[in-house]
């Protein structure tokens, strides 16, 4: 059953001690039905691409090492989902924004969205690393990542890994990873010891919630099938951002609560 009003004390100690939270069945059938076909519909041209939307090639598809079976076998994720009124739905689910309100409070603005698609036949790791980089916002307590399971997510299609407690770290620095096929911006933390981390396996619903300093990353899928999730982050409203001008009128932020 989905929760409906947020995350239990034992939950938020668990979140705030480990740097992540597993909500199991969270997202229903029927929506995670809907997600996924609209996902195929996009990229396989079946419907016009909504203003912003960018569909992300893998790269052994872009440079040739790789001769796609299908349109969704070419792809690595499809982002900002903003314009998309089936696929952003995900980001104003009730369930999940309660979830997301019990760590950050009643004011919720999204920060970015997509739709990553591990296709099997491809490499399509991504290094350790921390999603805080790729916003300048603090403080960093005060933002939440979602991933949420379209398709399974096993070990054998390269599932989620993260280090419990990582985000007590801080922030660490990235480079890009020293391997022949990299996609575009992702970057990775040396000399993480991956003994301790820990495989997050997902059923289609299952929700994780995590820290953006909360170090994680994803094998290859050695499996015959797809892996499939939607993500967003959120930041509460009282973020400040460390750049120039107001955070909140970026075009790809919406106001969720």
């Amino acid at each position: 059953m989905a929760l409906k009003s947020g995350l239990s004390e034992d939950q938020i100690q668990h979140y705030e001690e480990h740097g992540y939270v597993v909500l199991r069945g969270l997202i229903d059938a029927e929506r995670l039905a809907a997600y996924n076909r609209r996902f195929i519909d996009l990229v396989e041209g079946a419907l016009p691409l909504p203003p912003g939307l960018k569909i992300m090639q893998d790269v052994m598809v872009v440079k040739g090492a790789v001769a796609p079976e299908s349109a969704q076998h070419a792809v690595n994720k499809v982002l900002c989902l903003e314009e998309d009124e089936v696929l952003f739905e995900f980001a104003r689910n009730e369930a999940l924004v309660d979830a997301v309100a019990s760590l950050l409070g009643p004011e919720l603005f999204s920060l970015s969205s997509n739709v990553f698609n591990k296709p099997p036949g491809v490499d399509a790791k991504h290094p350790m690393h921390q999603d805080l980089r790729y916003f300048k916002l603090e403080p960093a307590d005060k933002i939440v990542g979602v991933w949420t399971a379209i398709l399974p997510a096993t070990r054998a299609s390269g599932c989620l890994a993260v280090l419990p407690g990582s985000h007590k770290l801080g922030p660490l620095d990235h480079d890009m990873p020293d391997w022949e096929y990299v996609n575009f911006g992702f970057y990775g933390i040396d000399g993480m010891d991956l003994e301790q981390r820990i495989h997050v396996e997902l059923e289609p619903g299952d929700t994780l919630l995590f820290h953006p300093l909360l170090i994680h990353g994803s094998g290859t899928n050695e499996s015959d099938d797809f892996r499939r999730a939607i993500s967003v982050h959120y930041a509460a409203g009282d973020c400040v951002h460390t750049g120039k001008g107001d955070w909140r009128e970026n075009p790809f932020t919406r106001r969720i609560s």
